[in-house]
């Protein structure tokens, strides 16, 4: 049920960037090695709760050549804010994703290729990707160019007799998404790399959920619904810039900064800055990430009617709001792997990292808190509190090099 979509379904793709970013090269020139990580990871927060195992195998094929695929499933339980308001009961989904990506090597020329495919029971997402990375200037400066093309179908569930199944009233939609980016990235001294990348997407088609509705007050006084209604189109565009400076110890800081910004009146600020420290066979890191962003034109809380404007919708993505993201992680590095498999494998890591994530809301509100069926003390519609959430990220993976 896609009424996840939006902050926590990225959140989810993110658990998967520990291994789903190893299906393309970060550097050209040099073709990853190979290498197998298995994963758990998990996302407990807003009454959601997602977990799965998350498998990824490279492989080079001669000195030219490497193919990686990877397998990514979710478990998703779900009795979040928007499943109690709309006064449906807590689900269980599942989704499972598959991805093959291939480099080729040439020179100090680096071509991408990949495809993910993901499936769940009302939505099918279909992307591709094809990206270029050259070395030059003596290897000091990496110049990066990528195009992503996705096509969506996006369903709806209904429960009939307590069983899920496809709505018969709502007819599947498309949606399509196109993404553009060029990147930099350049050793200015032996201890500092700096980056500098640039992203813009166009999206045309469905792009609300069918499951969320906005709210509004009636000629009585009273709390009614009604389907959110959307643009067809939208254009994103972000730049990012980022570094890290290795210190003297074999420790190193790094920093980021991105700026968001897209057609449907949303701004949006992040930062981020770490540390990452070896010490024998551990590796520690942590860090903190601040992101703020500006609602969008047609977000809205509570309207004063149906159809009081031409767009109109109320996912706290949309909204005004902040989060902070305080991670931590430890790697232990299995420097006698090579003795235990007889040579089978060269080196091998266990990774354990955990994120504590805390949501602040600033117009979306509590609606629960209005309704006898959440409370015996129920506040007048529209001046509930404003809504707040908190969310645990888990990721442990065994990596190992063959």
């Amino acid at each position: 049920m896609n009424i996840l979509r939006g902050h926590c379904s990225l959140l989810v793709v993110s658990l998967a960037l520990s291994l789903g970013c190893l299906l393309s090269s970060v550097h050209a020139g040099v073709l990853p090695e190979d290498r197998a990580d298995l994963m758990y990871h998990s996302y407990d927060g807003g009454n959601v709760k997602v977990d799965g195992p998350s498998l990824l195998v490279r492989k080079k094929i001669g000195e030219k050549v490497s193919i990686a695929g990877n397998y990514y499933v979710d478990m998703v339980t779900s009795a979040s804010i928007d499943v109690q308001v709309s006064g449906a009961s807590e689900y269980k989904e599942k989704r499972t994703q598959g991805s093959l990506s291939a480099d080729y090597l040439r020179g100090k020329t680096t071509y991408n290729l990949s495809y993910i495919n993901s499936k769940e029971g009302d939505y099918l997402a279909r992307t591709a990707t094809v990206g270029i990375s050259e070395d030059m200037f003596g290897d000091l400066t990496t110049v990066s160019l990528g195009y992503t093309r996705a096509k969506d179908k996006v369903g709806k569930n209904v429960k009939t007799d307590g069983v899920l199944g496809p709505d018969p009233n709502f007819v599947k939609k498309d949606a399509d998404h196109r993404s553009y980016r060029v990147g930099v990235s350049q050793i200015l001294t032996k201890h500092l790399i700096m980056g500098l990348n640039y992203e813009s997407q166009t999206n045309e088609g469905f792009l609300r959920n069918p499951y969320r509705s906005i709210r509004y007050l009636s000629l009585t006084g009273l709390e009614q619904s009604a389907e959110e209604i959307y643009p067809s189109t939208r254009t994103t565009n972000a730049i990012a810039i980022d570094g890290r400076y290795y210190l003297p110890y074999r420790a190193a800081i790094n920093g980021s900064y991105r700026y968001f910004t897209d057609t449907w009146g949303i701004a949006a600020h992040t930062a981020e800055l770490g540390y990452i420290h070896p010490w024998r066979d551990w590796t520690f890191e942590g860090s903190y990430r601040y992101h703020r962003q500006r609602h969008a034109d047609f977000y809205g809380d509570l309207f004063p009617q149906p159809n009081y404007q031409n767009f109109m919708a109320r996912d706290r993505n949309l909204s005004t709001m902040s989060d902070q993201t305080a991670h931590v992680g430890v790697s232990y590095d299995l420097t006698h792997i090579e003795q235990w498999t007889r040579s089978w494998l060269n080196k091998g890591s266990l990774n354990l990292y955990f994120d504590r994530i805390a949501f602040k809301y600033e117009d979306f509100r509590d609606a629960r808190l209005s309704k006898l069926q959440f409370t015996s003390d129920p506040t007048a519609v529209g001046a509930e509190p404003m809504y707040h959430e908190n969310a645990n990220v888990i990721r442990f993976f065994i990596s190992a090099w063959f």
